[in-house]
This record gives structure tokens, C-alpha cells and sequence, in this order.
């Protein structure tokens, strides 16, 4: 059978054969050699796309035939391709732990994935942090496969108008013209997968990316057998309304999981990135039914424990969330599928004690169907679990089942060519595909005048592609920026929304301008950042930067880049000298903008909110704010406001142009190297990657193991409890509750009534909230004698040190079970008070 890499084009020289099979594997997408590769077909093309694809259907014969006779063009070829040979064959950090055979496969899915901007399907930072995961699993050699979807026209391309009004376009995505090619069955036909629709079956067609180890599936609705507002269904990343986001949200989590389930796919652990992908587990849930001929109250307990759903959402409002009807009416072949009533499946979407006609909200279906759930930071953490405490009444916010992963960047994807051969020179060139030990030792190893002069080099890239960037009127000046190569450089850039307070630095104009123009000590800022189409008050703020320069003549000394993607990005973070971030606390839920300028020497100043809260410390950087919630206080933006023009003139400015007799700013290099030894390895995709794997993949793949064996009996049996404890709960109750301080301990005496419960189907314990811990303190009591006279009633007694004070705890009874996890998959609690 052919495959796409036979009809690269036909006039190809049979001598340079592999560059199909090259162009097609985004791992071009990471590697600076290939960078050199694809240069010297179109360096042009190459810089303006990064799309090899494209290049192999545009560049001239006679160009190839020339190439095909150059020896050091085939020498690189030949390099690039045992390379890709290598990394698809060699023994990887997954298979040296011995993983293998623990976990067979990891199914992803994402609404967006920013991979590459030859492959523009992501809007910003979580299709970003997407990609970065893909290409991690691909060095780690993890067995994961990607679902997303493939848009016609993706997220909205920028522009501004001569008053710096943002203008929206949507230019077309040529699938032909795109590093993808068409997933095939096993009979070789191309894969295409139905969907049902009201009225009506929604064909999709499925496309194949290759990333190394790692395939990407990517479904779209612009099949010509569909009618045209269906061919629409998957046009644009987050555009149309409630109903058109149902339809794609249908698309990935149905249609995907039926896409993985047609390849011969049957993941282990399904990885949901947001809720967007939430009805996955029901999809999931209803193979399983027809697997095993169970219910499904048995088959979603057994699936369950191979969900993962990574919430990344820091407001509840950001939730997606759809009215009664609309589910209803679009998942009733679904629900009959599963055998559920309506009233049933919209209780999934739904916290405890909803009315049927409350919104219908994806997190809470994909909290309901997951066994594992974590936030994206140690503080995103914090507040993620008071956004999903209404799923849990009467539990501790301390106790909501939500833990953290820290988000991490791809390093080896936003490296700078200078910052590459010196992390190459004292870490090695696998330093990204292992353990990441003795980094900080090799950064430690480096001179100051080798860290410097990197940083230096990196700064002068940026100028000299700035320079060649027609940046256009919006900026008041229609010729080429000169900007200083040897001035320190400012960035800021990111979606601009009202929360990311992306204007603070403005809240005294006259004293920035102060600060851009000193003549001692000169500063120049990039600026960079979409709003939403909707979002005017963002777009506003775009404005209020432009007329900015254009009312302080500041046309060399700040600028406005537009159309804030990928390529814009690779050469913002590895050129910025100082990276600056002003959220609202604590509505950055990570924030990895900021962590890909680690690698690159660049330092940060940013907001003590997302994953700069538990990165910061005075040796690496600077904060912002006082670690509290201020709500959108203006007062206190304006007093945030002036601490950051105070740090940037009394502590930024002097360590940058504080030099000494070799012209280098050692106290500013000292920053760099604990930033760079400490923070790049901890914020690396690599480090993220490692721990998803060992706290969340192989322990769920054991328990859904354990679930789904001998006919799904454990899962069965674990449904008949929860059926149980539901039903005789309501006759739990206390009767007498004594406590008392004694010999500097604390004693409690309680006797506890459990209706139709047997003992060992519950626990009680003595609780209180954490106070200078963590966690809370909870100890077990003993079940002493059986109450005289009582049916099924106990005395418990607890003793513990009595180190605060005895009002500080109270007792609870709560289920137990051993392979169950409480309170994420049964919340039934009772309190003794």
C-alpha cells in the first residue's frame, strides 16, 4: 500500500527520498540541525512558515536536482535521518525504568494543540502546553497517542488598523499544504467515523500527525457529504456559539474515543486536558458495557480509574457549561446507548442537590468520570479546590480531591541555537530525555563570561529579526525598528484580557516614559498579545498601548508586535531579557509563558500567582504583590503599579548595567545561573512529564487493571457497595459525644448508630482542619464494644497528643473501602456536630 510519503511529488530525486519522510515528523519542529536542512532548501519559506511540507510542494526542480548533487546537503540529510531512525527505535527513559510492561497505552486529548505554526490549531496557552506534552512523551517514550481536531481556519489571525484597532482574519487551513496526512484503516481506506446528530449523521474524516514515537488523530467535519453548516462544525477554535461548542466538544470526546476504538486502539488511561473532552468518559463507559455486557453504573466504576482530567480553568465562570435542553437533545442516542434516563445523564454534569433544569457543566462530568484530577500549579491547586467544593458538601476544602501537576515547557522546543550549544557543552546533548540529574552541578560549571555572552547573543537575534519585521502604522512608524542590541530588553506578551492586567505597567505613563528614555541606564519593550474577538475591553487595552508610543514619540523604544503565535513567541523568549507578567491573583492558573525564557537566560518578574508562587526566590527574579487576593481593586492595581516601576528603577536596571572591568553584570549573571540550574530542569516538560507517569498513569492503569478483570467483578462489586451506603446512610447518626483533656492529651468517647452498615465499611476519626501543616490532621478511632441493647450501634475511643486546642477537632464517620478513593468517587460524610 502507498502512504503519503510516495506522493511527496513525483519529480522528487530518488537520492533525497527521505525528505518526505522528514517533513512529515514534526520532530523538524525541535531540532536545530533540521533547522539547518530545511534553511538551505528555502531559508525564506523556512523562517516566514517553519513548515517543511510546504516547502517540499513549492521549491523548484531544478533547485532539488542541485541539491541532490551536493555532498554536504546529503551528509545532513543522511544525519537527520538516522536520527529519526534512532529516536524511534532506541530504548527511552520509559523503557529504561522498566515501565513497559505497567502501562501499555495513554490516550490525550485536547481541543488545541500548538505543536507547530505549520499546524495552526491552538489558540495560546493550553494548546501550547498540549504540544509540549506530546513532544516530551515522544523523548520519554511513553505509549501515548493524541485526539484533537483539525480546523479550517483555527484560532483568529491578528491585525491592527492605523489606530491600533485589532482586526480579526481567518485565513483558510489547506490540509494539502499542512505536515498531515489522512489516517488510514486496516484495509487502507481513509478512516472516517459518524456521529449522531439530531436529525441527522455528522461524517468525520480523520487525519494522522507524526510526531517521533507519537501519532496525533485529528477528526474534521468538512466532509463533503455533510451538509454545509455541518462541514462547519470544526471551522474555528473556540468560535460560534453554545450549541456549535457542544457540537466540537461532541466531535473530540465521541467521535475521538470512536476514532482511537477503529484504529484497535483501547487506551488505559484517557488523559482529558480541560473539560472540553469530559464526554470521553462516557464514551469510554459504553465500550466497555458492550465489551463486557454490564451496566453501566459497573462500567463507568471500572473506567473511571483510567481517567485523568487536568483541570487548567482558575475562575468557575470558565467553565463550560450548556443549557438542559441542548444536552438533552443532542446526547439522547447516548444516553439510550448507555441505558440512562435523561434525568440520569444530566445529573452527571451536575453537583449534588442541582434542579434538573440547572446548567449541565463538562468539569463536573469529567470530575464524576475520573479517578485521578489535578490542577496546573500549587496555588491553581488551592483554588481549583474550592471551585469543584460544591461536588463535595460538608467535606474540607483541604480534602477535595484535587492534587497538582505544575505545568512545564518543552525546553529543547524554545532553545535558542546559542542557548542549545551551551546546555549541549556542559549537560550533554540527551540532558532533556532522562532523570535531569546533575544539571544544576554542569550550570554551576559554567563561567560567567560563557552565560553572558550567550545572553548577549540571544538579546542580538531578537534585534535582527525585529529589524526585519515590517511591523507597520499601528505603531507610528512605518520604517524597520531599530532597536539597541546591547539595551536591556523588556517583554511582555500574552492574551489580552482584563484579568492579566496587561496595561499596569501604564498606569503611570509619564514616569514609564521616564523610565524607556534614561539616557544613563536605556530600556526598550516588546509588547505582544491577542484579545479575544469578543473580549472589547481587551482590544481596548491593545489601544491604550499604541496611543501610548504615539503620544510619547517612543516609536524606537516600544513596540507592538502583532499577531502574538509560535514563531513570534520562539523569538520573544529566547531574546527577552526580562519577562514580564502582571495577573490578577489567583487567576493564573500556571502562567508557562514565563518558564520558557528559563532556558534561555532570560529572568522574571511576575505577579506571585501561578507557577511563579512556588518558583520565586530574591536569587532568581523578582515578584510582584504581597501573596494575597485583592479581587480588582483598583486601589490596589494602581499601588501594585508603582512597586513594579520601584523595582524595575531601584533593583532591574542597576544589576543590568552594573559592570565590571570585562563589561559584565555579574550580579545580574549570578540571577541567570540560579534561575537557569534551578528553575529550568523543575519547570521543564520533562520533570512534568515524569511525574504524570508515576503519580497518575501507572497507578491508575494498575486500579483500572484491577476493575476491569474476571468480567469486571471488583467494579461490579465496588457499584453494589456504593448502592449500599447510599441507601442506609440517611439512618447513620451519633448518639453520645464526650471529649476531654487529659495528661496533655485529648480524649474523645463517641458511640455511633449505622443503621444497616457493618462496621468495617466505615471509618470514624477524629479531624481537624491543617493549621502550620499542609494537610489536615486526621486520626483513626477504635471501636471499643458494641452499645448494649443497640442493633448495630459502637462505642469508638480516640486518643491523640493534645498539641492545639481540643475545640480545634471533631469527629466524623465516613465510608471505607480499599479500592475505592474517597471522597472522589463516594462524598457521603457525617459530623459529629
Amino acid at each position: 500500500m502507498k502512504t503519503s510519503y510516495d506522493f511527496v511529488r513525483p519529480d522528487l530525486p530518488a537520492n533525497l527520498e527521505a525528505l518526505g519522510k522528514l517533513a512529515l515528523d514534526l520532530r523538524w519542529s525541535w531540532s536545530h540541525v533540521a533547522d539547518e536542512l530545511w534553511q538551505r532548501i528555502d531559508s525564506d519559506l523556512w523562517h516566514r512558515t517553519r513548515n517543511p511540507w510546504l516547502i517540499l510542494q513549492t521549491v523548484s526542480i531544478r533547485h532539488l536536482q542541485d541539491l541532490s548533487g551536493d555532498e554536504q546537503f546529503l551528509e545532513l540529510l543522511k544525519t537527520l535521518r538516522q536520527e529519526q531512525q534512532h529516536a524511534a527505535g532506541n530504548q527511552a527513559w520509559f523503557q529504561e525504568q522498566g515501565y513497559a510492561d505497567k502501562l501499555a497505552s495513554v490516550a490525550y486529548f485536547s481541543m488545541e494543540f500548538g505543536l507547530s505554526e505549520a499546524l495552526p490549531i491552538y489558540s495560546g496557552g493550553l494548546g501550547v502546553l498540549a504540544g509540549d506534552h506530546l513532544k516530551t512523551a515522544s523523548e520519554l517514550g511513553l505509549p501515548l497517542t493524541a485526539v484533537g481536531l483539525l480546523y479550517q481556519q483555527g484560532y483568529f489571525r491578528q491585525g491592527l488598523d492605523a489606530e491600533g484597532r485589532q482586526l480579526a482574519f481567518y485565513p483558510y487551513n489547506d490540509p494539502t499544504l499542512m505536515p498531515v496526512r489522512p489516517a488510514r484503516d486496516a484495509s487502507g481506506e481513509w478512516l472516517q467515523v459518524s456521529l449522531p446528530f439530531p436529525g441527522r449523521e455528522l461524517l468525520l474524516r480523520v487525519w494522522e500527525v507524526r510526531l517521533g514515537r507519537i501519532k496525533l488523530y485529528l477528526l474534521d467535519s468538512n466532509h463533503p457529504l455533510n451538509r454545509p453548516a455541518d462541514r462547519g462544525v470544526t471551522s474555528e477554535l473556540y468560535g460560534g456559539g453554545a450549541e456549535m461548542r457542544l457540537q466540537q466538544e461532541m466531535v473530540l470526546g465521541l467521535g475521538g474515543y470512536t476514532a482511537l476504538e477503529a484504529l484497535g486502539a483501547q487506551p488505559e488511561i484517557c488523559h482529558l486536558n480541560e473539560g472540553h473532552a469530559a464526554l470521553v468518559v462516557l464514551a469510554r463507559a459504553r465500550r466497555f458495557m458492550q465489551q463486557h455486557c454490564v451496566d453501566f453504573s459497573t462500567a463507568f466504576t471500572a473506567t473511571r480509574a483510567g481517567n485523568l482530567f487536568t483541570t487548567h480553568t482558575p475562575v468557575e465562570a470558565g467553565f463550560d457549561r450548556f443549557d438542559p435542553s441542548l444536552v438533552n437533545c443532542y446526547l439522547k442516542p447516548l444516553a439510550r446507548d448507555l441505558k440512562l434516563s435523561a434525568e440520569a445523564l444530566l445529573a452527571l454534569g451536575h453537583a449534588p442537590g442541582s434542579s434538573s433544569d440547572t446548567a449541565f457543566q463538562m468539569a463536573w462530568l469529567a470530575l464524576h468520570g475520573s479517578g485521578h484530577v489535578n490542577a496546573v500549579s500549587r496555588l491553581h491547586g488551592e483554588v481549583s479546590r474550592k471551585l469543584f467544593s460544591p461536588l463535595f458538601p460538608r467535606w474540607p476544602l483541604a480534602e477535595v480531591p484535587v492534587s497538582h501537576v505544575t505545568n512545564g515547557v518543552h525546553t529543547s522546543t524554545w532553545d535558542s541555537h546559542e542557548s542549545d550549544r551551551l546546555w549541549t557543552r556542559i549537560c550533554g546533548k540527551e540532558r532533556w530525555r532522562g532523570n535531569l540529574t546533575d544539571m544544576e552541578e554542569s550550570i554551576h560549571r559554567a563561567t560567567d563570561v560563557e552565560l553572558w555572552e550567550t545572553r548577549t547573543r540571544n538579546r542580538q537575534q531578537l534585534i535582527s529579526w525585529l529589524h526585519d519585521q515590517p511591523l507597520g502604522i499601528h505603531n507610528g512608524n512605518n520604517q524597520a525598528v531599530e532597536f539597541d542590541p546591547n539595551t536591556l530588553t523588556l517583554g511582555f506578551a500574552r492574551r489580552f484580557a482584563t484579568y492579566k492586567r496587561p496595561n499596569l505597567l501604564l498606569q503611570d505613563p509619564a514616569r514609564l516614559a521616564h523610565l524607556l528614555t534614561d539616557g544613563q541606564r536605556p530600556v526598550q519593550l516588546l509588547i505582544a498579545g491577542k484579545a479575544h474577538p469578543r473580549d472589547h475591553a481587551g482590544q481596548q487595552m491593545i489601544q491604550e498601548w499604541i496611543q501610548f508610543i504615539r503620544n510619547h514619540h517612543l516609536q524606537h523604544k516600544v513596540v507592538f508586535i502583532p499577531d502574538y503565535d509560535l514563531l513570534l513567541a520562539e523569538q520573544l523568549v529566547q531574546g527577552i531579557d526580562l519577562w514580564i507578567n502582571t495577573p490578577r491573583r489567583p487567576w493564573e492558573a500556571c502562567g508557562t509563558s514565563g518558564m520558557k525564557v528559563l532556558v534561555n537566560g532570560g529572568l522574571n518578574l511576575s505577579e506571585l500567582d501561578g507557577w511563579w508562587a512556588e518558583a520565586w526566590s530574591p536569587e532568581v527574579g523578582w515578584a510582584l504583590g504581597d501573596g494575597q487576593e485583592h479581587g480588582d481593586d483598583p486601589a490596589w492595581d494602581r499601588s501594585e503599579s508603582r512597586a513594579l516601576y520601584d523595582i524595575l528603577e531601584a533593583e532591574v536596571l542597576p544589576l543590568f548595567y552594573q559592570r565590571d572591568h570585562a563589561g559584565i553584570p555579574r550580579q545580574w549573571v549570578a540571577r541567570m545561573r540560579m534561575s537557569m540550574a534551578t528553575l529550568t530542569p523543575r519547570f521543564s516538560s520533562n520533570r512534568m512529564l515524569r511525574q504524570y507517569t508515576e503519580s497518575h498513569y501507572l497507578p491508575m492503569a494498575a486500579a483500572c487493571r484491577k476493575r476491569s478483570i474476571h468480567g469486571a467483578r471488583l467494579a461490579s462489586q465496588i457499584s453494589s457497595w456504593q448502592g449500599f451506603i447510599k441507601k442506609h446512610w440517611g439512618g447513620v447518626y451519633f448518639g453520645q459525644v464526650e471529649s476531654r483533656t487529659m495528661e496533655n492529651q485529648h480524649v474523645f468517647d463517641v458511640q455511633v448508630y449505622l443503621d444497616d452498615i457493618p462496621p468495617d465499611l466505615v471509618a470514624v476519626e477524629v479531624y481537624a482542619d491543617p493549621a502550620d501543616k499542609p494537610s489536615p490532621e486526621r486520626y483513626p478511632m477504635k471501636r471499643v464494644k458494641a452499645l448494649a441493647g443497640a442493633v448495630n450501634g459502637y462505642a469508638y475511643l480516640g486518643v491523640i497528643p493534645a498539641q492545639r486546642p481540643i475545640s480545634h477537632y471533631t469527629v466524623r464517620v465516613l465510608p471505607q473501602h480499599p479500592e475505592v478513593s474517597i471522597p472522589l468517587e463516594e462524598r457521603h460524610i457525617l459530623w459529629a456536630n
